[in-house]
Order: C-alpha cells, then structure tokens, then sequence
C-alpha cells in the first residue's frame, strides 16, 4: 500500500538523505520546512502545522534545532492527532533520558510529546552523527592547546546508515520504541580529535580537564552511550574522516 508521507526537517543532514529513500520506494513525499519546502509551517508556533499535516498518512519527524524541539513537537503531535495520522516517526538521541543538560531535556519532552499523542508511533534514538562530532572536534582543534574532557566518550554514527534505518521504520507498521542506532565503535575525545589532527596533517598538544557537576558524573558512566542491545551502523569514524577531510 503506497502512504503519503509528510518529512518535518526534510531539508536537513538527515532529511536531505531520508527523503530520496522514500521516494524511490514510490512514496508520495512531501517536505515541511519553516521557510523553503513543499509546504511550509512552523513548528515552534504552531502556526500552518495543521493544514500542512492534512491528508498525510504518515508523518516522520525530523526537525530538530538547539532548543524548543518539545514544544515543536507537541505541535506537530497535536496537529497529526487531529489530523487522523496513522503512524508518527520520530528520531531522537541515546541518552535523552539519563543526561541531565537542557538539549537532552528537550528531547525527552519531544519523545513525551509523541508517546502522549494517541497516534500510533515508531521511535528511534541514535548516536551523535558523525558530523556533529566533526563539527565539535574542528572546533577544539582551532585551539593552540586542546582541552581534553576526561570520560567524555562518543560513539558516533553515520548519518547514512541513520536514514537507511529510518527510512526502513518509517515505511513499515508502528513499532514504539527500537533498539538503539549507534556507531561501530566507542571514541574517547582525545581520540576522536587526535583522527581529526591526523587526517588535516596537523598536530596540538592536548589538555586533559574534567567535567564537572552531574552532566560530568552521567558522562562518565556513559550515559550518552548505549553499549549493549543497540543496532550498530557500519561506517566509522576514520571511514568517515578518510571521505570528508582527508
């Protein structure tokens, strides 16, 4: 049977990479954005979410931002209720309920939002995408001294294998909640950073410092990890840095 599907944050890293998979399955997909998609809305006032929910059969929720990302998708959650959506996908992050900083607080409420819906629902957590870390370690590197977080641990996830996955729940029945997306392997930062230095031909001398407080604490015992039953994606981290920046 061939769903509409409506993709929030089709424009995205993620999006740009879902959308074509759901297309050449021979899904009718449309794309919300706040300001350049096939219908534009936003999330974050509400304002234009319901029409451009209308006639949609499934909804994949993608749009993500710094803050706000519960109170979006209350919006959208709503908006697809009473719209009659009959399945609503949804990404979010491992450790969105165990790591005690405000982005992770926020998609904890995002996911309260969709399991509260009454639409039928398919959620995945995933890693940290390998280029959000590139983006964090580029950062660090500009530094003449990179500082070190002691404990501080990633296992980073290529955006590709992400929307192979999503691709694959949001085309199938409603799930819940399944198992974890993750990286192949688990990174310190200082080995994380040191692959970036390498593959730019660079070299920084390296500063080990400790967090501190709980987020400190949840980060060392690996709160932001999921190191047993989760999916593991195939590409690695220095696969991906050979592609981007070597």
């Amino acid at each position: 049977m061939t769903s509409r599907i409506l993709v929030t944050g089709g424009t995205g890293t993620l999006g740009r990479l879902v959308v074509p998979l759901l297309r050449s399955a021979g899904h009718p997909v449309r794309v919300l954005a706040r300001r350049s998609g096939d219908v534009t809305a936003d999330l974050f006032t509400g304002e234009g979410v319901r029409p451009a929910v209308e006639g949609a059969d499934t909804v994949l929720h993608l749009a993500g931002g710094p803050k706000g990302d519960d109170v979006a998708t209350r919006n959208l959650a709503r908006a697809a209720a009473r719209a009659g959506v009959r399945h609503l996908v949804h990404i979010s992050v491992i450790g969105a309920d165990r790591v005690p900083l405000a982005w992770f607080r926020s998609q904890h409420g995002a996911e309260r939002a969709v399991w509260e819906s009454g639409v039928p629902w398919t959620m995945l957590r995933a890693a940290q995408f390998h280029d959000l870390v590139l983006k964090a370690v580029t950062q660090l590197a500009r530094l003449p001294v990179v500082p070190i977080p002691g404990g501080l641990r990633f296992q980073p996830v290529d955006a590709r294998d992400v929307a192979a996955r999503l691709a694959e729940l949001t085309l199938g029945e409603p799930f819940g909640l399944v198992p974890d997306l993750a990286g192949p392997q688990v990174y310190g930062m200082r080995e994380l950073v040191r692959g970036y230095l390498e593959a730019r031909g660079r070299r920084r001398p390296m500063l080990p410092v400790r967090m501190p407080g709980r987020a400190g604490r949840a980060y060392r015992a690996g709160d932001n990890l999921s190191l047993e039953g989760a999916d593991l994606g195939k590409r690695t981290w220095e696969e991906f840095l050979n592609e981007r920046v070597r």
